[in-house]
């Protein structure tokens, strides 16, 4: 869920250092901001917007090496991206959140179905 600090319309400039250019011009990842507390994190956008309550393991989720949700963000701050997200991107992260959620709660399932279908 998107939220703000004030209450307010989000902002939806990304400018707390997710990503930014190296010296040949590539995306490298930074640090941004998030604050975690009892196995939820905030991912803040700017100073006053965040999106709320990921679930770590959503959080911290890599598939081929990269932490997927930092990964997006990183090609997005807007000092990359050259704008602010629209709030279509901004609901875009909300919904591979929630896939990679899927995918976690499935996890057991997939691998027991995955031992039986090797097994024979």
């Amino acid at each position: 869920m998107l939220a703000t600090i004030n209450g307010g319309a989000p902002d939806f400039t990304i400018n707390v250092n997710w990503g930014y250019f190296d010296a040949g011009r590539a995306v490298m990842p930074g640090r941004g901001r998030s604050v975690g507390a009892d196995g939820l994190i905030d991912v803040y956008l700017n100073a006053s917007t965040y999106w709320k309550g990921i679930p770590i393991a959503v959080w911290e989720y890599t598939l081929g090496g990269y932490q997927v949700l930092k990964k997006w963000l990183s090609y997005r701050e807007t000092a990359v991206l050259g704008r602010p997200l629209k709030a279509e991107e901004a609901r875009e992260f909300m919904h591979i959140a929630r896939r990679i959620a899927a995918l976690l709660a499935l996890n057991e399932a997939l691998d027991t179905n995955y031992r039986a279908v090797t097994a024979n």
